[in-house]
């Protein structure tokens, strides 16, 4: 059982579900920075779990609570078991993907698609909440394809708010299924804050999560001004220290963050253990690439991890090399003292 109270998770703040970057391991380093922000997984597929390694997509560190398992599907009674498998793991909320564009989920009927059958979507949170009691909540765009009107969006959040949704996590961008790639969708399709937050106000009693284009805590206090929460991926993943700012900012922590150096110290006990346990170093080091952006020696702390970590027996003296590259002095011997001769 979570030490957070699952119905009352605070989603001030979140950490994005990324495909192929937000695992276990990135999301270990991230808590380093910030207790507060609620983590998500990448989306595992229902299929993924009812038929494969069950424990290969679930397990995580306790450390990562509070903590959210996102899935993909579309079949109500698959949904609900997997629901299911994700109370009985332990984590703290189950999030159902309608937002990702990925052609691979098209041909599933899984992600953004699903916003075109909102009566499908209303079913599958429906099978979900009576499987569990930890929220179900939903990750949707502002729309998909011709789906382009606000209405379409409303009307998609009101079907799905009646089955029993208060949650809802919106991409404040089109999703483009034909004509643009997943990459492409991140970036092309024009922002638009003000339908999300149209949604607000259309819905004060349901909870409105913004995502999309959301690069500093500036932007982000702006934006709690009329929603409820915002959830940045991208941008944490590049410059990862603007969690260590987050506890302070958006949730009035006084205790005072840990420098870079610290995080690395600390990432290096977890990487020594997962070492020990058989892990790769390069599966975990690709997530601290960006700790030293916009610092001097960042760029030198990252080449010398890209350049060493993928090796065949690879361990902790490349993070060793990698401190020294960005801190010399800090781990550089100091020099004995010269005897004056006169």
């Amino acid at each position: 059982m979570s030490a957070f109270d699952r119905a009352h998770l605070n989603r001030r703040f979140c950490a994005a579900p990324m495909m192929d970057w937000s695992d276990t391991h990135c999301r270990y380093f991230w808590r380093l920075m910030s207790q507060q922000t609620l983590m998500y997984t990448e989306m595992v597929t229902t299929g993924a779990l009812i038929y494969g390694d069950r424990a290969r997509h679930l397990d995580y560190h306790p450390a990562e609570h509070p903590l959210a398992l996102q899935l993909g599907g579309s079949n109500p009674a698959e949904l609900a078991e997997c629901a299911k498998m994700a109370q009985d793991w332990g984590y703290d909320e189950v999030n159902l993907n309608c937002g990702c564009p990925s052609d691979r989920v098209q041909n599933n009927k899984i992600g953004a698609c699903l916003m075109t059958e909102p009566e499908l979507v209303a079913e599958c949170v429906d099978a979900m909440n009576h499987a569990v009691s930890i929220p179900v909540t939903v990750k949707n765009r502002i729309g998909v394809d011709d789906m382009d009107a606000y209405e379409g969006l409303s009307h998609f959040v009101d079907t799905v708010a009646q089955a029993g949704c208060k949650t809802f996590i919106v991409h404040a961008r089109k999703a483009w299924l034909k004509g643009l790639s997943p990459k492409e969708n991140r970036n092309v399709p024009p922002l638009d804050y003000e339908r999300v937050q149209a949604l607000k106000r259309e819905h004060p009693e349901l909870e409105i999560i913004v995502n999309g284009g959301i690069t500093t805590l500036e932007q982000t206090r702006t934006l709690l001004e009329d929603l409820d929460g915002v959830m940045i991926g991208r941008e944490i993943y590049t410059n990862p220290y603007l969690l260590a700012e987050v506890d302070q900012t958006l949730f009035n922590q006084q205790k005072p963050p840990l420098s870079r150096a610290e995080i690395l110290d600390a990432f290096t006990d977890y990487v020594g253990t997962q070492l020990a346990a058989g892990v790769s170093l390069k599966y975990m080091t690709r997530h601290i690439l960006g700790l030293y952006h916009g610092q001097p020696g960042g760029r030198q702390f990252r080449r010398v991890i890209s350049e060493r970590a993928h090796k065949p027996g690879a361990g902790l003296e490349v993070l060793a090399a990698a401190r020294e590259a960005v801190d010399p002095d800090r781990y550089r011997e100091p020099a004995p003292a010269q005897t004056l001769v006169g």
